[in-house]
């Protein structure tokens, strides 16, 4: 270990004890004050790293790495407001309860409070959206070199232990490069000698976490066992090993299963338990009068429809379940009677011994053949030399990705669709998106991220205002080793607010919420030097797609529609559901 200063020193320190934690993806943002880092992270030969010019942007990428490598990424940027942009995706990381490692450079003590340049006070700066912080001292000889490995070990573990985000404010002075100084820095660092022969981090930690036994698991199951008529409910979780452990439980409790899009078991899975449309069924009467639930056990995140959040409301079960991995509250009707910080498929493994087998529920039964039928409602209501729609490119989506790769769904209407439209039937894929504070910002940046971290092609289905909103993260696609597919719906501006009942303000509606604009992508793809197709009808979406599924170039699919029709055939479609119940 050579250095060229106390700077290049802790530096590189930092950089190779990350690495030896198992962080492989380093997220840089230029800059000058941060140059210790970066000048530590060009010579290191193991780590991978990617440069983006935007901060907010490659925020947004980091995390969407995380949610799909299952790992931590870290950021490194500069003082000053370069910090500030990482703000928006550290929220939205922390809400999906997702590890990210945040390292920002700072100016010196004695530059703080004095209007030096670029100079904010970054102490504290993401609040309570960084559950871990600190603000290490600028590298001095006096502090013992192990200080530095210690902090990230902990930072790393807090980190991956709690699922968020933690912080790292570095201060340095100058020299910022690799001006020699007249230091013994071979000294100061032979307190790390074992630690230098060694590829193992400073301090290990070793946790229990994921193992530790439920408390009172026969509780729990006989809570269970008193729910007369219960549904199971599924949010976000693990992945495909804790998804079909939820189909055991729900055939051994005979409870029929509302799955959101999220869960990955909204897609590609043909259960009898599983109430693919439960959001339309909801809405009818008839089938409302059928239903009485007197307990919910809800696995994993929030669920993406109101209108369950509604009726569940209106029933008012006297049992509410939740399981979930993280002990923030899920409860936005403050209905939960029991919650279980545990992962769901412990939980699952624990309990479903331990419960009553069931025969099929009278509910199951409703609702199953009412989920065949408006199946085919749907899959008839579409023809195919009629002009594109929303909701038939979210079911053309579904029936044509192939199996396995990465589908990343926008806020707004694009996750509702899927959710709503998807075709069943169709092939198992690995869903995201950004349901942590479910804002439309950084949405292509995420979904690049989630490719990088998949290392699998990725159909992002986005809205015209978002796809607007985040039109630089468009430069990342040409870093990507996978291609991206960019589905843009547009329809002239926000139309999720059609639906909403603030469309009745007539005065000013169009200018404050419709936001219109005449804006398409093509320029953009041409300026990024991306694949560009404007298909008019479904037979050439469907040709267009499967083009781009088999290109090694990413491409933009934008579909042209409009506000005040994507209202009429939502509303048609789910006419057409309730009147045959």
């Amino acid at each position: 270990m050579n250095f060229s200063n106390i700077n290049h020193c802790w530096g590189t320190l930092i950089i190779e004890e990350l690495s030896r934690l198992g962080v492989e993806y380093f997220c840089v943002a230029p800059g000058s004050r941060s140059s210790p880092l970066v000048i530590a992270l060009a010579q290191h030969k193991k780590v991978k790293s990617f440069v983006h010019f935007d901060e907010r942007g490659l925020a947004f990428h980091a995390m969407g790495y995380g949610a799909a490598a299952k790992k931590p990424a870290v950021l490194i940027c500069t003082s000053g407001t370069a910090a500030a942009n990482f703000y928006p995706a550290v929220i939205e990381a922390s809400k999906k309860k997702l590890p990210l490692i945040v390292i920002t450079a700072d100016r010196p003590p004695e530059l703080r409070q004095t209007g030096a340049v670029q100079t904010i006070d970054q102490v504290g700066l993401f609040g309570k959206y960084a559950q871990w912080t600190t603000d290490m001292p600028c590298p001095d000889t006096k502090i013992d070199p192990p200080f530095v490995l210690t902090t990230i070990d902990q930072a790393w573990y807090q980190a991956v232990r709690n699922h968020g985000v933690v912080h790292i404010n570095c201060m340095f002075r100058q020299p910022l490069t690799l001006v020699k100084t007249s230091e013994d820095l071979t000294g100061y660092i032979k307190p790390l000698s074992r630690w230098a022969k060694s590829q193992r981090p400073y301090t290990d930690y070793v946790t229990g976490f994921e193992s530790v036994a439920l408390p009172t698991p026969k509780k729990i199951a006989a809570r269970l066992d008193a729910v007369k008529n219960g549904v199971i409910v599924v949010g976000k979780i693990a992945g495909p090993d804790e998804a079909q452990l939820v189909l055991h439980l729900s055939e051994k409790l005979g409870w029929p299963v509302f799955a959101d899009v999220s869960s990955g078991l909204r897609l590609g899975q043909d259960h009898s338990h599983l109430i693919h449309y439960f959001d339309h069924l909801l809405s009818s009467e008839k089938i409302l009068k059928n239903l009485s639930f007197d307990g919910v056990l809800h696995l994993g995140g929030r669920m993406t429809s109101q209108r369950y959040y509604d009726f569940i409301q209106k029933q008012n079960p006297a049992e509410y379940i939740m399981v979930i991995n993280h002990a923030l509250r899920n409860d936005p009707n403050h209905q939960v009677s029991l919650r279980v910080e545990a992962s769901v498929s412990n939980f699952i493994q624990t309990v479903i011994g331990l419960i009553k087998p069931r025969k099929t529920s009278v509910a199951l039964k409703v609702l199953s053949k009412a989920n065949k039928v408006a199946d085919q409602i749907i899959e008839d209501s579409f023809e195919m030399d009629e002009p594109v729609n929303e909701p038939r490119i979210a079911r053309l989506v579904s029936q044509l990705i192939p199996e396995g790769q990465g589908l990343f769904l926008s806020n707004s209407m694009p996750i509702r669709d899927m959710g709503n439209y998807a075709d069943f039937k169709g092939r198992a894929v690995s869903v995201n998106g950004n349901r942590g504070a479910s804002g439309i910002d950084g949405i292509i940046a995420s979904a690049a991220g989630y490719a990088k971290g998949l290392d699998k092609p990725v159909t992002l289905m986005i809205g015209d205002l978002a796809a607007l909103h985040d039109l630089n993260s468009l430069a990342m696609l040409r870093d990507l080793s996978v291609p991206m597919i960019i589905i843009v719906l547009n329809n002239g501006g926000g139309g999720i607010f059609s639906f909403l009942p603030i469309a009745e303000f007539k005065e000013g509606f169009e200018k404050y919420w419709g936001t219109p604009h005449a804006y398409t992508m093509a320029a953009a793809a041409s300026m990024f030097e991306l694949n560009y197709s404007q298909p008019m009808d479904e037979a050439h979406f469907k040709k267009v797609y499967t083009q781009a599924l088999k290109s090694q170039t990413s491409t933009i699919i934008e579909v042209i529609t409009s506000r005040e029709e994507n209202l009429k055939v939502h509303q048609a479609l789910n006419r057409q559901i309730l009147d045959r119940f």
